[in-house]
């Protein structure tokens, strides 16, 4: 039996979720969560193979989640499930180990394949999310100028480019303070500066602005 815990900030998406597996003979839903800050939490006195995760919640993203999860549980699958069909969303969950990506209108049977797909040590993406990923690869590559054109529009200084950089490889606040010889907390307040010059309301915004700028691929 497969152990799956649900996180997602819609109380009616995981109760129809644990409705569909509730006589499931493979998979069995041990536990949900609402925000990404309450997995840890969860996964100390729980035993979970696979966690279903939204991206967008609203105390600890999706992204930051599943990097702290694997982590600390590196055993642990985890299949992203989100309304999000973004190069952006899919390549930055990618980065931080998710093992594969579908989207809230899949169907039982679709869900059912996925699970049973990364507990195995499989990839598993929505035939929507094929595309993006294929597509984002066949475009032409953007050249200099138009890549560093994004950046020149928001007036980011050398420090604050080298901390998006290193957020965008999914260090912490502890570990860019260590890489830069800075304290953790002038790397706190270089990231808030990113936010509100960047507009973006979390690391997503941040690693969005740095693949649509180029300074990453």
């Amino acid at each position: 039996m497969i152990s799956v815990l649900i996180v997602d900030d819609h109380k009616i998406l995981r109760d129809g979720i644990s409705a569909i597996f509730k006589t499931d003979s493979d998979i069995e839903i041990v536990g949900e969560c609402e925000d990404g800050s309450e997995v840890l939490g969860f996964l100390k006195s729980n035993k979970v193979d696979v966690i279903l995760m939204d991206i967008m919640m609203p105390k600890m993203n999706g992204i930051d989640c599943t990097k702290l999860v694997k982590s600390e549980y590196p055993k642990i699958k985890i299949l992203a499930m989100t309304m999000h069909n973004e190069s952006s969303y899919i390549h930055a969950m990618l980065e931080v180990g998710a093992n594969g990506y579908i989207l809230k209108n899949t169907s039982g049977d679709e869900m059912h394949k996925a699970i049973l797909r990364v507990f195995e040590g499989k990839p598993y993406f929505a035939s929507e999310v094929t595309d993006v990923i294929m597509n984002s690869y066949l475009q032409p590559t953007k050249s200099k100028e138009n890549k560093n054109k994004i950046t020149m529009d928001v007036d980011l200084t050398k420090r604050e480019l080298d901390i998006l950089k290193l957020i965008t490889e999914e260090y912490t606040n502890k570990e860019i303070g260590e890489q830069l010889n800075i304290s953790s907390r002038t790397v706190d307040t270089h990231r808030r500066n990113l936010l509100r010059k960047i507009g973006a309301k979390n690391s997503i915004g941040l690693i969005r602005f740095a693949y649509n700028s180029g300074l990453i691929d």
